[in-house]
Order: structure tokens, then C-alpha cells, then sequence
């Protein structure tokens, strides 16, 4: 049973849609275990950002929010390494 709950952003979800299916997979795998550890190995708590927090899968990034105090990750961003800071 996953210790968080998952929330996707609409604008999140419109980055997710517009994926091919192989990539969606990967990112849609790596989401659910954001569920059950919201800071795996590898995950950055980024600078410069309130509270956001990063995973790599491959060259693309989530971006997503934390809530501990909700139980909560809010998937605020899903792009390519080089536009996903812009």
C-alpha cells in the first residue's frame, strides 16, 4: 500500500498525454514509487524552488511537491532535461 497519496497537476497530466507509450511507462513506473518513497535514490531537492523536489528517468525530469504533514506528492512538471527548468 503506498505511504502517499499522488496528485497530477493538470499541466502535468497534458506533459504526460502528449508522451509516447514506452516513455509514459517508464515515467508512469516511477511515479508509483514516488507513492511509496517520495525521496528515492537519485532525487534532488532542488534550489531556488520552494519545497520541489526532481527524478531523473532517462534524459526527462518530474518535478513534484511534497506535503509530508497530507501524506502527499504533487506531480507539478514532466519534460525533457532542457526544457524542464525554463
Amino acid at each position: 500500500m503506498a505511504k502517499y497519496s499522488l496528485e497530477i497537476k493538470r499541466s502535468a497530466q497534458k506533459e504526460l498525454d502528449a508522451l509516447d507509450d514506452a516513455l509514459f511507462i517508464r515515467i508512469d513506473r516511477k511515479l508509483l514509487a514516488l507513492a511509496d518513497d517520495p525521496r528515492p535514490p537519485g532525487s534532488k531537492k532542488l534550489k531556488g524552488y520552494k519545497d520541489q523536489w526532481r527524478v531523473r528517468v532517462g534524459d526527462w525530469r518530474v518535478l513534484y511537491i511534497i506535503e509530508d504533514a497530507a501524506k502527499l506528492v504533487s506531480i507539478t512538471r514532466v519534460a525533457h532535461r532542457r526544457e524542464v527548468y525554463e
